[in-house]
């Protein structure tokens, strides 16, 4: 099972977008939970994690809520970020085979443009970050965003592609 952490700060359209997305994965019981770290959102950003049936903070220790999370791996991404098709079976594939933190592949449909990947700094979470429970709990510290945790990893690439969370910041 699987734990999907994600930070937020009005970011409503794009995580409807994403947990969207999940709902398949709750479906196929790969996802047992979805939590969001929200940042003093003013949109409607709880409504929308609420309705979707996550657990919504606006106060919290990374250490606690890892603690608190029902799978024993753990998936974090960006809000608007969205996984490609095959998605499910790699992950559950994966999470059978390896304890090694991995990362999603770049979708080869939304690439930045040649320029942009030299001057454009990359988010951490750009490309999701899947580890185990154990190793999240390992790497936590009091008050650590999520995009400290690739910091310490060392991944391997899933062969599932995601489409990260610019390109729907770029359509709208």
């Amino acid at each position: 099972m699987l734990t999907v952490i994600m930070e937020c700060r009005d970011q409503e359209p794009e995580l409807a977008h994403t947990l969207s997305t999940l709902v398949s994965g709750a479906v196929e019981g790969l996802i047992s939970d979805v939590i969001v770290l929200d940042h003093a959102s003013s949109d409607g950003s709880e409504r929308v994690a609420e309705a979707a049936g996550c657990r919504f903070h606006t106060e919290w220790d990374i250490r606690d809520i890892i603690g608190s999370a029902r799978g024993e791996w753990i998936l974090m991404m960006e809000p608007g970020s969205r996984p490609q098709s095959g998605w499910i079976a790699d992950i559950s594939e994966y999470t059978a085979l390896s304890k090694m933190p991995a990362r999603f592949a770049p979708s080869r449909h939304y690439r930045p443009s040649f320029l942009s990947r030299f001057i454009r700094r990359r988010p951490p979470l750009e490309y999701g970050l899947l580890l185990t429970k154990q190793e999240a709990l390992s790497v936590a510290r009091s008050s650590m965003p999520l995009d400290h945790f690739p910091k310490s990893q060392k991944t391997r690439r899933l062969s599932a592609e995601l489409i990260p969370s610019w390109v729907l910041r770029a359509a709208r």
